[in-house]
């Protein structure tokens, strides 16, 4: 088989199917209890495992996922054979804590790209000068041309935080392609210092809304009469570990909170979601929080958790493997394990099932025929395959 045949077959040409198998609404303990007594509706089969993994996309029209690995490597497996190959190319990450490589996106409409290449887009935590460091958002050429490696052509940064500040923590830097597949949003975590989420004019603790090359995207309503960094698109929030579109192309985030308050919000433009004036939770030394409703200037979530489902990110379910999961956003859980089920409606929602599982579950991503892949949290971290029993 030539390369170029064999480029197609394995990677950049649809793939076949898988061979291989307003009112916010707070999480309690008793609807939890419920769905842990549920049986499971899915079998689990497990697919090797990864060094620290963080985040993992499908290459658009394959069945490669690409998956990255928090201390600054890359690896692919096509689930469809098993077969595994590593990815060069990458940007030097400054590693510890939170920080380390992080998210990966494609763009939707590449998916018949020239075979080889597309574009790809990656978060990283980036020193700065002293002590200091921040996320970063790049933007290379992927090239697929062996069987068992890829390289990322052309690696630039094209946008970052700013400030940059000391800490590893709360760098968020998901990233989510808007559905007309012509700008992005990335979240961008307030970095454990609190009150920049407040200040229009720092990036930490938002949301920016930017076009493909990092630029601003023309459409941020606090952008006008200079009331914000030209970027921001919502602000107020605190450590956001999940972003995605669901079917009618509202854009959501599912949060951390402090001790306690971690929260599902429907995003709106120009809106304050609250941190650090309010949260559901409480600080870690036990010091009160004043709660959502009592300041109903800023946007409440439309569902948090007491206690805390520590989340990694999630997805809004749009395949039929899963009809009772429809359009339902599935969360990955780290504490308690598991996967956490919630059904929105309008700015509320609600939790309708949880499935524990052994290990801290950090991503979740729905494969081309609509099967669900999990990667457990830390060192070893698995890759997991769930289908109908």
């Amino acid at each position: 088989m030539t390369m170029t045949k064999f480029l197609a077959a394995f990677l950049f040409t649809a793939a076949l199917p898988l061979a291989s198998c307003g009112a916010q609404t707070v999480g309690d303990s008793a609807a939890t209890a419920a769905s842990d007594a549920a049986e499971r509706p899915f079998a689990v089969t497990a697919h090797g495992s990864f060094n620290e993994p963080w985040a993992a996309a499908f290459a658009p029209g394959t069945s490669v996922l690409f998956v990255t690995e928090k201390p600054g490597t890359m690896q692919f497996v096509d689930v469809s054979t098993g077969k595994r190959g590593t990815v060069s190319g990458l940007p030097t990450v400054d590693y510890g804590g939170q920080g380390g490589l992080g998210d990966v996106a494609f763009l939707p409409g590449e998916s018949a790209a020239t075979v080889g290449q597309r574009t790809i887009y990656l978060t990283w935590a980036k020193a700065g000068p002293g002590d200091t460091r921040g996320a970063a958002l790049g933007k290379g050429t992927l090239v697929c041309d062996k069987p068992e490696s890829c390289r990322i052509d052309g690696l630039k940064v094209i946008w970052e935080q700013k400030p940059k500040v000391t800490g590893r923590g709360h760098y968020s830097h998901r990233i989510a392609i808007a559905p007309n597949g012509q700008t992005m949003f990335v979240a961008s975590g307030e970095r454990q210092k609190g009150e920049p989420a407040q200040d229009p004019q720092s990036d930490l603790g938002k949301i920016v809304h930017l076009n493909l090359d990092g630029t601003p995207a023309a459409v941020n309503p606090l952008a006008e009469d200079n009331v914000a960094r030209p970027e921001i698109w919502s602000l107020g929030h605190r450590n956001i570990l999940g972003l995605q579109f669901d079917a009618s192309g509202q854009l959501w985030d599912l949060e951390h909170g402090p001790a306690g308050g971690d929260e599902l919000n429907r995003v709106v433009a120009g809106k304050n979601y609250g941190w650090p004036v309010v949260s559901n939770g409480d600080h870690y030394n036990g010091t009160p929080i004043p709660r959502h409703d009592t300041r109903p200037e800023f946007a409440a979530p439309a569902i948090s958790w007491n206690p805390v489902i520590a989340p990694g990110d999630f997805i809004f379910y749009s395949g039929d493997l899963f009809p009772q999961w429809k359009g339902a956003a599935v969360i990955a859980a780290m504490k308690p394990a598991g996967l956490v089920v919630v059904q929105t409606e309008g700015d509320t929602a609600k939790e309708v099932a949880r499935y524990p599982f052994d290990k801290r579950i950090r991503e979740v991503v729905q494969g081309p025929d609509g099967a669900i892949w999990l990667l457990e949290d830390k060192a070893g971290g698995r890759l997991l395959e769930l289908r109908p029993r």
